[in-house]
């Protein structure tokens, strides 16, 4: 009878392990897909940052292909585009819902280059470096870009990125000491075992191997289980936000499964490995508390 309630304790407590660690493993990837998505987010955000270059009405053709070919040839540009000015009259007339032009009696607005800067370069600093070399163009009658909301963007982007880094940092070593903390318990009931076997001449590598291939099985299938989680999280996630389908890259999301995986299987090992040493260490007198 006792033999069977000692297997069937193991058993409850290797299923407690997997569970547990299955759930810390599917925060911590949560976290990680956080983390990728924050940063694909401000990249998009900064990307989608540009400024307006507005011609002089004596601008010949040759001379906007010419800037159009220039830019787009440099490294800060991601696109350029022309926007003539009755396209910009008819934007501002479908906005206003009335047409100005009736009233004005001719076009007062100007042909533009509308560009989109590469993340990198979205920072005040390279703008006004950008701007002084365009405006020195004579058929460039103004760079227009707004300042206080790329300052904003990239303030904001370095307080998120700081937040989010020192949030990993906690989580992590809070699933690392309640996954070290589960795995001793659950070889806590085997004390007595590890104990006798010791004494009899066994060494501290025969002892511990088993109990490592263990944990390591158990961070396999709490990292599959976690994976799976994962997946369906994501699922159900772009379901009510499916711009988020924009976000994802197959290649990221499977490194993180599998970083997921080999993380549970690294932590489970090692707390096993360490709860076993730790039995070893302690006296026969000691065991009993």
């Amino acid at each position: 009878m006792s033999d069977n309630l000692t297997r069937k304790r193991i058993k409850s407590s290797g299923i407690t392990v997997i569970i547990s660690l299955s759930l810390v493993l599917f925060m911590l990837g949560a976290l990680g897909l956080l983390v990728i998505n924050a940063n694909k987010l401000s990249k998009h955000f900064k990307e989608n940052v540009g400024f307006q270059i507005y011609l002089k009405d004596t601008t010949s053709s040759a001379q906007i292909d010419g800037l159009i070919q220039e830019i787009n040839g440099s490294k800060f540009a991601k696109s350029v585009s022309l926007v003539t000015k009755e396209q910009a009259a008819a934007q501002l007339k479908e906005n206003l819902g009335e047409d100005f032009l009736t009233f004005l009696g001719s076009n007062p607005l100007l042909n533009a280059l509308d560009v989109k800067i590469n993340a990198d370069y979205a920072n005040t600093d390279t703008l006004q470096n950008i701007e002084k070399v365009i405006i020195q163009k004579s058929f460039v009658k103004e760079v227009v870009y707004q300042k206080d909301m790329i300052n904003s963007l990239n303030k904001n982007t370095k307080a998120i990125a700081f937040f989010i880094l020192i949030f990993s940092g906690a989580l992590l070593l809070v699933a690392i000491a309640l996954i070290n903390n589960t795995i001793r318990l659950s070889i806590y009931s085997q004390r007595f075992l590890i104990r006798t076997m010791y004494l009899v001449g066994a060494t501290r590598a025969f002892i511990s191997k088993p109990f490592l291939l263990k944990g390591i099985r158990q961070g396999v299938i709490a990292g599959l289980i976690a994976g799976f989680l994962l997946a369906g999280f994501l699922l159900i996630s772009t379901r009510f936000i499916p711009d988020l389908l924009q976000l994802q890259d197959e290649n990221v999301l499977l490194l993180v499964f599998i970083g997921v995986v080999f993380i549970g299987i690294i932590i489970s090992g090692i707390s096993a490995l360490l709860a076993v040493m730790r039995y070893l260490r302690l006296k026969t007198s000691d065991l009993y508390f």
